[in-house]
């Protein structure tokens, strides 16, 4: 599958929506599109699985590595493959849009806000193609697709003055109906603000899909990942509003290796028939009410004490704790399984790639053993003088800034986001 790297001057730039109007453009075109994500990214993904009817690959060389990430590509369905970037090219010590470009040998198309310029739009992307050269780096910046930018003068202005090996590929007119609504962790899901057909078919209408694909290479493979034998064990995975930050890689690690069920806490579900529970990240806390009075998470408190595994990430390690405090300062008990009591804030207490090391055997990996992963939340966790944790911080903030994994009789709850290509849930199913 060929594919191209959509990367961005900086944040803000509009990448999302060149991404999504450009899975639309090929579309209509008459090409199967696999959306992908550089990054460790939950929300944008879900706005290119409306667009583009399949899920969205995610792209991290810090979560996955080299090796993996060109698997989980290759893991894609399609014709062509659009890899939304994070942030601007070049940002990113641990996993930047120019690395990932740089690991799949993909040519990368940068997003430019030209709704001020046009020489200055070319000479933008030149300084970005140079920069490469002046770092020693392996990244081919083909062109450019001008974001916000008019027609007749405007866009003729932009496409003359662009040099030599810097080809155009359209441009996105201006328009209010293509601004997706946000909140705090990023925009809202795909589910919950799609953006309109009538605006989205306008925005790919004057893109070139066709030379798009004329410049899409297909990256390297790696060797096949070897992976455990099926369980024959039942997993339950949180699904809904509060449990939404999930990798669609995980979820199909758990369904080659396991049954696996979903409920929904938030709608009221109990906790199914199962061996093992995990709890995604996602917003617990704006559905903190209906998870207080949810039978799932009283069932869930009562099978942990009883030794049932349970693993929570983020907004899991949320919901398992004693309590969880919004913003507007209500309080409501949650499954009380960990010892700690859960505070929103105004402000992110953390975001950041994350590297941890196990103190001892726990649930998701063996004593001494190193987990990559990400972190991005608004909370804080007080917990008991008496709380263990699983793990060290090697980077990041964690839970208290030194370690992170609460652990409570097989339950464990981090603030750590991590890929299948971590081993972690693996691990996890081996062990039930």
């Amino acid at each position: 599958m060929r594919g191209v790297v959509l990367g961005g001057v900086s944040s803000g730039v509009g990448k999302t929506v060149a991404a999504l109007a450009t899975i639309r453009a090929l579309d209509r075109a008459g090409y199967a599109v696999q959306p992908a994500k550089a990054g460790p990214d939950f929300i944008d993904p879900s706005h290119h699985e409306q667009v583009a009817g399949r899920p969205s690959r995610t792209l991290d060389c810090w979560l996955e590595g080299r090796e993996g990430l060109r698997r989980n590509y290759h893991r894609g369905e399609g014709e062509m493959c659009i890899v939304e970037g994070v942030m601007g090219l070049y940002d990113g010590d641990c996993s930047s849009t120019a690395m990932v470009a740089e690991a799949l040998s993909l040519p990368v198309v940068l997003v430019v806000d030209a709704s001020a310029g046009m020489e200055s739009v070319a000479a933008t992307a030149l300084g970005f193609r140079e920069y490469a050269r002046h770092a020693g780096r392996e990244i081919d910046v083909a062109g450019i697709i001008a974001q916000r930018a008019h027609g007749g003068r405007h866009e003729r202005g932009i496409r003359d003055a662009l040099p030599e090996g810097i080809e155009y590929f359209g441009r996105i007119g201006p328009r209010e109906d293509l601004e997706i609504p946000d909140r705090h962790l990023g925009l809202q899901m795909g589910e919950e603000a799609p953006l309109e057909d009538e605006a989205l078919n306008a925005a790919s209408e004057h893109l070139l899909p066709d030379r798009l694909l004329d410049i899409a290479r297909e990256p390297p493979r790696s060797e096949p990942e070897r992976t455990g034998e099926p369980t024959g064990k039942r997993v339950a995975v949180a699904r809904d509003g509060a449990f939404c930050f999930y990798y669609p890689e995980t979820v199909e690690r758990f369904e080659e290796r396991a049954d696996l069920v979903t409920f929904s806490p938030v709608a009221g579900e109990d906790l199914p028939d199962c061996d093992g529970v995990y709890l995604p990240g996602g917003y617990p806390e704006l559905h903190a009410k209906a998870l207080s009075r949810s039978p799932a998470l009283e069932a869930i408190g009562e099978r942990a004490a009883d030794g049932l595994p349970v693993f929570g990430e983020c907004g899991g390690l949320m919901t398992l704790s004693e309590s969880l405090s919004t913003a507007d300062g209500e309080t409501y008990p949650m499954a009380g399984v960990l010892p700690a009591e859960v505070r929103m804030h105004d402000r992110y207490q953390a975001l950041d790639h994350v590297e941890l090391r196990t103190v001892g055997e726990t649930l998701t990996a063996a004593s001494g053993e190193s987990l990559r992963g990400h972190e991005f939340h608004y909370s804080s966790a007080e917990v008991d003088s008496n709380a263990r944790f699983a793990f060290e911080m090697e980077r990041g903030e964690g839970i208290d800034g030194e370690h992170d994994g609460l652990i409570e009789y097989r339950t464990l709850g981090t603030y750590c986001h991590v890929h299948p290509e971590s081993g972690t849930f693996d691990a996890l199913l081996d062990g039930l």
